[in-house]
């Protein structure tokens, strides 16, 4: 179960310790004054997700009732700054090596993406801090213990994080099955950061318009897609594949 934290002094004094949260629940008829607008404000400095429920949500998910109208859901571990993904490629003297998850829900997915990500040299992984899943207890038993070593960095706009790598030389390669090269055409020896879309939904439009090419994964059979784990990982070892060559 995630480290749930509930009431609003005790949220705030969260956020004030900087300790990593991935997001914040609001009654919806909860006043914005004196504590809660504090903690609005801090939320919203950190780019912590805020969202407002009906009061029955927090009512299920509170632990000790005496959650006055907020619940935090505390993050496994520290997010990193996308910029510190950069220094992190540069102490490694490698060129840049991440894998953008333009959506992911499904914890057992992203817990599977962290722990090919370890196996395989990722420098990191970058999420999207909303309609996304983050750095919560069922992640990090999946990763099998890999969320320890994979730094994440958690952004707000996808399509602006993209845009970000590329001026920092990072060639964007986006999976998707519109692609019109086959994945293991794309020279990963080079910077590169690999995008894999949501369950279900694949890459954003935006993401895919920003992205420096579209690559796929050639499939035989009648079913369509992949799991996106399994499509992350296939790309990903493709990449490890180049680079020990």
């Amino acid at each position: 179960m995630a480290d749930i934290i509930e009431g609003r002094n005790p949220v705030l004094e969260t956020l004030k310790s900087g300790r990593p949260i991935n997001r914040i629940l609001l009654a919806r008829d909860i006043g914005r004054h004196g504590a809660i607008a504090e903690v609005l404000h801090l939320s919203q400095a950190r780019g912590i997700p805020v969202q407002y429920v009906a009061r029955r949500v927090i009512d299920e998910s509170s632990t000790t009732s005496a959650h006055q109208g907020i619940i935090a859901y505390a993050a496994v571990k520290e997010y990193v700054a996308l910029e510190n993904l950069l220094i992190i490629s540069k102490e490694r003297n490698e060129p840049p090596l991440y894998c953008i998850l333009d959506g992911i829900e499904d914890p057992q997915n992203l817990g599977a993406i962290l722990r090919t990500a370890e196996a395989s040299g990722i420098h990191g992984v970058i999420i999207r801090s909303r309609r996304a899943v983050g750095l919560t207890a069922a992640v990090a038993k999946a990763s099998a213990g890999a969320v320890e070593y994979v730094p994440v960095a958690r952004v707000s706009n996808i399509s602006q994080a993209v845009v970000t790598l590329k001026r920092s030389d990072v060639w964007v390669v986006g999976i998707d099955p519109t692609g019109k090269i086959d994945y293991s055409q794309v020279d990963f020896r080079l910077a590169t950061a690999i995008v894999i879309g949501g369950e279900g939904k694949g890459l954003s439009d935006l993401v895919k318009k920003r992205c420096d090419s579209v690559a796929s994964i050639p499939m035989r059979g009648k079913i369509t897609s992949l799991n996106a784990s399994i499509a992350a990982a296939l790309v990903m070892y493709e990449a490890f594949k180049q680079r020990s060559q």
